[in-house]
């Protein structure tokens, strides 16, 4: 039986905290892949084959072998701990998908924004974005075989980020590098919530 929140039982256990967080970044960045990696349910998809008529839209400069596309988002669950539940939202990456971003965006403590060094400003839109809303966010950069690495602080200072976001390697393909990317996050996201209120 559901109960309202004023209606559990005494002794009832406490249902744990949802918390919702996006995952963005360019076209073919891995986003897709690192929701389905570290969701424990099956994630819901909303890919479409790449069709002709995205010829001239969509840029598929490093990422040539790819047929489908998010049209709406990725959706996957992972449980934290015993009273913590995130709640994953992957992003569209093409412009002309960007209208459901503020929907997506709702209610988000943070976001993910995935990186490809081959291909580095495609993530420039979204760190535009949510530091236009003042989201607290994590830069992940995915490592493609056959990309070039590049010093954590290379990526920083050529992404032209505050010193306190945090730059960090992960394999989206990978549970727990992918975990440990949103671990990280959550840290960031309370890190700056606490500063914030130390400031009102």
């Amino acid at each position: 039986m559901d109960y309202g929140p004023s209606e559990r039982p005494a002794g009832a256990t406490p249902l744990p905290t949802a918390i919702k967080i996006l995952v963005a970044g360019g076209f073919g960045v891995g986003k897709t892949t690192m929701v389905g990696a570290v969701s424990e349910t099956r994630p819901l998809r909303t890919e479409e084959v790449l069709t002709e008529s995205g010829v001239g839209i969509d840029d598929l400069s490093g990422v040539e072998g790819k047929s489908t596309t998010t049209v709406a988002m990725d959706f996957g669950r992972i449980t934290i701990s015993d009273d913590l539940v995130l709640y994953l939202f992957g992003t569209p990456g093409q412009d002309r998908f960007w209208f459901v971003w503020d929907e997506l965006a709702l209610g988000a403590i943070g976001a993910v924004v995935l990186a490809d060094t081959r291909r580095l400003a495609d993530c420039f839109p979204s760190i535009d974005y949510f530091e236009g809303r003042g989201t607290p966010f994590v830069v992940a950069v995915n490592c493609f075989e056959g990309a070039k690495q590049y010093r954590l602080d290379e990526v920083q200072a050529a992404l032209n980020l505050d010193p306190g976001v945090p730059v960090l390697l992960c394999d989206a393909r990978r549970r727990e590098s992918s975990k440990e990317v949103l671990i990280t996050l959550l840290e960031h996201a309370m890190k700056t919530r606490d500063a914030r209120r130390a400031m009102d």
